[in-house]
């Protein structure tokens, strides 16, 4: 998935650290000089090679323009979510990269290392244009006002659907006025159980994936997820939202319960499901299939048609070296730039960084190798609140998802899975 932030539970021991000490009053880039011979790493976090070569043939351009910068690439892990502890491991010995890919539910447990820069300086600059990326975006970036990184991905969850299997039910194509009781009522006549067609979809791994997907629906009941440091999602909005969900898992057998995260998006594109909830990491893979796909915003309820977006992140790390942090900031600032991030997102099939980016010709290209592509892009709108960035989301999101999918199974009440999912949570939230 490009972009899905997977919560991973790794403590990250400040005491265990080591290194320089993370001043967020300091400025870790006071005294760069851009002519100074210079070598950065570079964790891309990039598993396919066809996105890590071209993650390196940037960084080589990069170079080519900066003879004095050498940038060490690779992928920093295996799989991107190994990153996470790869970076704790580094942090203890030293190793850790200038810069590395994050997913951006990690924002809190890395700013709470003390090895990030600040950025918060940097991104005032009206030439950085930091405000051109969505706000999502933007906030999962910050830490209690600290700026830890710079936004490497953005994308949302919007609604794919089967326009065949529309047709064949007799149902009238989704549109942006959906509210979730008509999404309900056409999962019901969509699924055929001889068929093994099922009207939607949704993980119950009680990963980030089950949890994240929650979120919208809260938010469109005037919900949130917390109250400071205290769980506020089960709150009546956070139980409007899951029961939305459990009528159609347990009233309606019209809800596929995938167990695994990865089995959904495989069945949408053989035909088995009618609607999936998912972003525009689908879209790729759905170009290698002959499936007749639209894509829409998530319905709404009373016309609030909030999404969550999953933005990952840059995260630069200072390593008390002025020279490496000058050069890891202007580094990032020309890879998010307009026209070369057209190069890199745009050109592996993911949404642009910037706003801008929808005027030129690489967008234009991507909208039409794309289909829904561009309705991803404008669904970038409805993204207006960020997810925690606190240390203790990745432990909550845990006990959330769990929560989840003891309804969706019919084996608990949203209000009771709900709030022995707060009880739970409270303990690492209150630590962050």
């Amino acid at each position: 998935m490009a972009g899905l932030a997977a919560a991973v539970g790794v403590a990250l021991v400040l005491s265990a650290c080591g290194g320089p000490d993370n001043d967020n009053a300091r400025d870790a880039a006071k005294g760069y000089d851009p002519d100074a011979k210079v070598t950065i790493t570079w964790w891309t976090g990039q598993q396919e090679p066809q996105m890590e070569k071209a993650a390196e043939n940037l960084a080589a351009e990069y170079q080519r323009k900066h003879k004095n910068v050498t940038i060490k690439t690779s992928a920093g892990a295996q799989v991107t979510d190994d990153l996470l502890p790869k970076l704790t491991s580094s942090f203890n010995n030293g190793s850790y990269p200038d810069v590395s890919y994050a997913f951006g539910s990690w924002a809190g447990q890395l700013a709470a290392t003390g090895k990030t820069q600040d950025l918060a300086d940097f991104v005032r600059d009206p030439e950085f244009d930091f405000q051109d990326f969505p706000k999502a975006a933007q906030e999962t970036a910050t830490v209690n006002g600290v700026v830890i990184g710079i936004p490497a991905l953005v994308d949302n969850i919007g609604l794919i659907y089967n326009k065949a299997l529309f047709k064949e039910a007799g149902v009238a194509l989704p549109n942006k006025r959906w509210s979730w009781e008509q999404f309900r009522i056409a999962a019901k006549k969509l699924t055929d159980e001889e068929k093994g067609v099922y009207g939607t979809a949704y993980s119950i791994s009680g990963s980030e994936d089950t949890t994240w997907h929650l979120w919208p629906l809260l938010w469109q009941h005037g919900g949130l997820i917390l109250n400071g440091k205290k769980p506020a999602f089960n709150n009546e909005a956070g139980v409007a939202a899951l029961e939305t969900l459990r009528q159609m898992a347990v009233d309606d057998k019209s809800m596929f319960l995938d167990q695994t995260d990865e089995k959904y998006p495989q069945m949408f594109a053989n035909g088995k499901i009618g609607m999936m909830m998912s972003g525009p990491w689908e879209l790729l893979g759905l170009s290698d299939t002959n499936i007749d796909y639209g894509v829409t915003q998530l319905p709404g309820y009373n016309g609030d048609h909030q999404t969550v977006s999953g933005p990952d992140l840059w995260v630069l790390f200072n390593h008390d070296n002025a020279n490496r942090a000058g050069a890891s900031r202007d580094f990032i600032k020309w890879l998010t730039s307009k026209d070369v991030d057209a190069k890199f997102n745009l050109a592996i099939g993911n949404l642009p960084l910037r706003g801008v980016e929808q005027t030129t010709m690489q967008f234009a290209a991507y909208a039409q190798e794309y289909p829904g592509g561009r309705e991803f892009f404008n669904n970038l709108e409805n993204a207006r609140q960020a997810r925690p960035t606190v240390p203790g989301y990745a432990e909550m999101s845990k006990y959330v998802g769990a929560a989840i999918a003891k309804v969706l199974k019919g084996q608990a009440k949203p209000q009771q899975a709900l709030d022995d999912a707060a009880v739970k949570s409270a303990p690492a939230l209150e630590g962050s």
